[in-house]
């Protein structure tokens, strides 16, 4: 009887040389979680559609903000919700606007957070799109100065790193220059490079309320059937000056978060979106999944794929599991 002489399987026989040999390990040192920061006090609503999700005031806010620091997580990275919307999102660059606010307390606190700032208007338009519209055309130039304006409100803020999440062209220049001509020389700019038009984003427009009143993003979004356009965009956007870079969603384009990690040196964020958080929860709700065994599979994924840097709504468990073992 023949034997095989080559077997994988010695190295899987238990925990401690499965440990031994793993190829990706996780940990918390990338894990960014996301927060929907709103106007008022004492405000703590959980969004319906991502169980354990809420938006909340300042106030809520920062003691949230102290426990993720607590469990080892590195960073957030603030939503605003503001109190009035507009046909320009006046309320995304108003020095008074709620992410303005708090980055602000956040500083107060003095917790040793990395503060990220998304820049969009969408959340602040009352068409809900992520740019200045004309005869229903999202017009793309005029929309990079209140996009810079947007950035610059964060950095006077506080905030370390700001991530323009609009996909319109040129805007990371436009926020580089006026970071730079206004001293902010040391804020860095995390571009959502490779941004596509996806199904996933449904649950974030229910807790960010940015859903677009008319149409949809497919004119400035990217096309999902696109990877070699991904390449283009995130060269663009390192010419233009952008110091991370990031693809979103995570799950459906582990494929190009591949190819950027492949062609590019600079650090590669992935945001493991609304969508994909939602149907985990659906899934365990109904007993359908081990919750924590899929969570960290999914992770383990994104990190395999090239992600240094993920940007997810699990963080907080993930922190959990990950003292626990």
């Amino acid at each position: 009887m023949s034997y095989p002489s080559q077997r994988p399987r010695r190295l899987r026989r238990s925990k401690a040389l499965r440990s031994l040999v793993r190829e990706t390990r996780l940990s918390t040192e990338g894990l960014i979680y996301p927060m929907f920061v709103c106007p008022g006090s004492q405000v703590r609503t959980e969004v319906p559609s991502m169980p354990g999700i809420c938006q909340q005031s300042v106030d809520q806010l920062v003691e949230e903000c102290r426990e993720v620091g607590e469990l080892g997580i590195p960073g957030i990275i603030l939503f605003g919700l503001p109190e009035q919307k507009d046909e320009l999102g006046s309320g995304a660059w108003d020095p008074a606007g709620v992410v303005q606010r708090a980055v602000e307390a956040i500083r107060k606190a003095k917790l040793d957070l990395l503060v990220i700032t998304d820049v969009c208007l969408c959340e602040y338009t009352s068409h809900g799109h992520c740019g200045v519209v004309k005869d229903g055309q999202v017009l793309n130039d005029p929309t990079l100065e209140y996009l810079a304006q947007s950035a610059l409100s964060h950095a006077r803020a506080g905030a370390d790193i700001v991530a323009p999440s609009d996909m319109m062209d040129g805007r990371v220049a436009a926020i580089r220059r006026k970071l730079d001509e206004h001293g902010f020389t040391e804020v860095a700019i995390l571009s959502y490079a490779a941004k596509y038009c996806s199904a996933f984003y449904g649950p974030f427009r229910e807790a960010a309320q940015s859903a677009p009143q008319f149409g949809d993003r497919r004119s400035y979004q990217m096309d999902p059937a696109n990877a070699r356009e991904a390449l283009r965009e995130v060269e663009l956007d390192i010419e233009e000056g952008a110091d991370l870079v990031m693809v979103k969603p995570a799950l459906p384009y582990l494929d190009v978060i591949r190819a950027v990690r492949e062609r590019f040196e600079l650090p590669v964020a992935a945001y493991n979106v609304s969508g994909e958080y939602a149907m985990v929860k659906a899934a365990v709700r109904n007993g359908w999944l081990d919750e924590k065994r899929v969570v960290l599979e999914i992770l383990t994924s994104i990190y395999r794929a090239g992600a240094g840097i993920v940007l997810t709504y699990h963080a907080k468990d993930i922190a959990r599991w990950l003292k626990a073992c």
